[in-house]
């Protein structure tokens, strides 16, 4: 099959449902049927490396039972596929039973249900969709890693169907953030709102460089753990997950916010924490009662860094990206989170991103925060931080901004790798531009947790007296009428007629 028109194909398929609305909808659609094709993909494997395996969706639900379509005009299709579909396939993955001790590879069938969707209205544009979807050979190695590509630019198509503060981190940034954490064997690594598990992808493709033996290998299948909230991510990243061959993905559709932080205990902490936490959001004040109330806020970002600080392990490393309002920021929550870092944790390094690296889905500055749960070496009485070190990311030479068709590539990490390995400050004291500088715990707190430091220069703006402001609105208030005098000249022209004013 020609996967590079794996998605324009059902694009085109599925333009013409009357059930199907927007890209949000489209997209919905696709992700539950490629889940059930992958997962009969993963129970072939099972089968034949089990002699006990029985499946735990019955078997008339199988996919190979009911979307396989030979060639003999007995598939399902028109209104008998529809009716299978709404009022049995549905319903029955809905309602199957999960007991404590089901195994995790078969709950998630039912977690990736439960709240999922069927929007098409015609059984025969749903056969032919599914009749593209079935084509994937995910048996065959080449195919199956190309169409780990595929399902990248699916995961990517879900930005123009998000929401404020929802957005697909780059691949290049979540790769640089897994490598720079340096994953080991045996750690365990969380993302609390893992979205469709791009940080955990990469951290996979990270620690598959450390694995040498049988026992590595079960080690790096159970080294992952996600909470998404949303229905519709937490379906793709369970598909992403079996994809990448983790066949019992500990990955579960939940809020991470719903559970008093106090009550954690060593046992539900991790040793690495990568994510990019939904922010822009505003939390009722049942979830904030989960937070002391010196911690809680009503922004989401700031409840799930409060969190990390509550499930980061002893030693544990954190990699996380916030907006730009959590450095500034001055109001008593945030205060005393950053206050928190600085004393408990050891916030060593803060990376400061271009506006542009989410673009054109938002212009939100963000940045990277990375601390460990430790006391850093020469660290000053009441911190546990001794220095921060901040470093601006400038755009790449050539690039006015990151686009949609100018994304962020790895490459682009590379200044950040260098300075890592080599710290020195960078300040240009001509122009005051720091664009590197290393600050003391105590000086950070003197600047009243001031984080926004080593930020991107602004364009001066000239001020002018008024007089010569006057004038130059005049020029251009006159070349303006002169333009529109033309335009209308033409007009007259060509309907041949004159109009009096």
């Amino acid at each position: 099959m020609a996967l590079n028109n794996f998605v324009k194909n059902i694009r085109n398929i599925m333009r013409n449902d009357a059930g199907i609305n927007g890209d949000a909808q489209r997209i919905e659609q696709i992700a539950w049927m490629l889940f059930l094709k992958v997962y009969d993909e993963k129970e072939n494997d099972w089968e034949f490396n089990e002699d006990d395996y029985v499946s735990f969706i019955p078997e008339h639900c199988r996919w190979r039972n009911w979307a396989k379509d030979n060639g003999d005009g007995e598939a399902l299709t028109a209104d008998a596929l529809l009716d299978f579909v709404n009022n049995t396939l549905f319903p029955t993955l809905k309602g199957l039973e999960v007991m404590p001790g089901t195994p995790m590879r078969s709950a998630i069938v039912r977690t990736t249900f439960e709240d999922a969707n069927q929007y098409m209205k015609d059984g025969v544009l749903l056969r032919q969709v599914i009749n593209v979807i079935d084509q994937l050979d995910l048996g065959d190695y080449e195919e199956s890693h190309a169409f780990g590509e595929i399902y990248e630019s699916i995961l990517k198509e879900m930005q123009s169907a998000g929401t404020a503060g929802e957005f697909y981190t780059p691949r290049a940034l979540t790769d640089f953030m897994a490598e720079i954490i340096q994953p080991e064997i045996g750690e365990q690594m969380a993302d609390f709102a893992c979205g469709t598990g791009g940080f955990i992808t990469s951290w996979l493709k990270a620690l598959d460089k450390k694995v040498k033996t049988a026992e590595d290998k079960e080690e790096y299948a159970r080294s992952i753990y996600g909470i998404e909230k949303k229905q519709f991510p937490y379906m793709l990243c369970v598909t992403n997950m079996l994809l990448h061959d983790i066949d019992s993905p500990h990955v579960t559709h939940d809020n991470s916010l719903t559970r008093d932080v106090l009550n954690y205990t060593d046992d539900d902490k991790f040793d690495v924490v990568l994510m990019n936490p939904p922010y822009g959001g505003s939390e009722k004040n049942d979830i904030k009662q989960h937070f002391p109330s010196d911690l809680s806020s009503s922004e989401t970002a700031d409840l799930f860094m409060v969190l990390i600080m509550y499930r980061l392990k002893e030693n544990g490393r954190a990699a996380v990206i916030l907006p730009d309002g959590f450095l500034f920021g001055t109001d008593n929550a945030k205060l005393a989170i950053k206050e928190k870092l600085l004393r408990e944790f050891n916030l060593h390094t803060i990376i400061r991103l271009p506006g542009s690296i989410f673009s054109p889905y938002t212009s939100i500055a963000t940045n990277i925060l990375f601390f460990n749960n430790e006391k850093a070496e020469g660290a000053k009485q009441g911190f546990n931080t001794r220095e921060t070190w901040f470093y601006r990311l400038d755009m790449p030479e050539g690039y006015k901004h990151f686009s949609k068709t100018k994304p962020m590539r790895a490459e682009h990490c590379q200044p950040i790798v260098d300075w890592w390995n080599d710290r020195h400050e960078i300040v240009d004291g001509e122009n005051n531009d720091e664009k590197s500088r290393c600050f003391t715990a105590q000086q950070l707190m003197d600047m009243d947790c001031n984080f926004d430091q080593c930020k991107f220069p602004k364009d001066e703006e000239e001020i002018l007296p008024p007089k010569e402001l006057l004038e130059g609105y005049y020029k251009k208030r006159a070349a303006l009428d002169h333009e529109i005098d033309k335009t209308l000249a033409e007009i007259q022209r060509i309907l041949g007629f004159e109009i009096e004013l």
